[in-house]
């Protein structure tokens, strides 16, 4: 039903900026809770950054203050603005859907990989 597509992902110096875009397929986006996780090689998979349905974001502490999480509804699209990058942001970045009421069901893309180099 819900389709995923994250795009942005490159090779970036450090204090570099990307953004990555998830498409997400649908006709129900708008009631849709978004999120951005993250798997850096070794590392468990970590949220990242949230969106609810209302705009009411929260950021995981280590890019809080740098990345910013942002929605467009009409385009069905998620964005992460990611500023002044650190080495330690290389990951594979994955879009996240969380349907309401439906405990147990969620929708993931294949993701995009962020390296961050020096």
């Amino acid at each position: 039903q819900v389709q995923l597509v994250e795009s942005g992902g490159e090779l970036v110096q450090a204090g570099g900026s990307l953004r990555l875009s998830c498409v997400a397929s649908g006709t129900m986006f708008r009631i849709y809770a978004m999120a951005w996780y993250r798997q850096a090689p070794g590392k468990q998979r970590e949220l990242v950054a949230r969106i609810s349905s209302s705009l009411s974001t929260n950021y995981a502490d280590s890019v809080k203050g740098r990345f910013t999480i942002s929605r467009n509804n009409a385009k069905t699209t998620l964005y992460l603005q990611m500023n002044s990058l650190k080495p330690e942001d290389t990951a594979v970045y994955y879009c996240n859907a969380d349907p309401p009421f439906r405990e147990g069901l969620e929708y993931w893309g294949k993701g995009t990989l962020v390296t961050v180099s020096s």
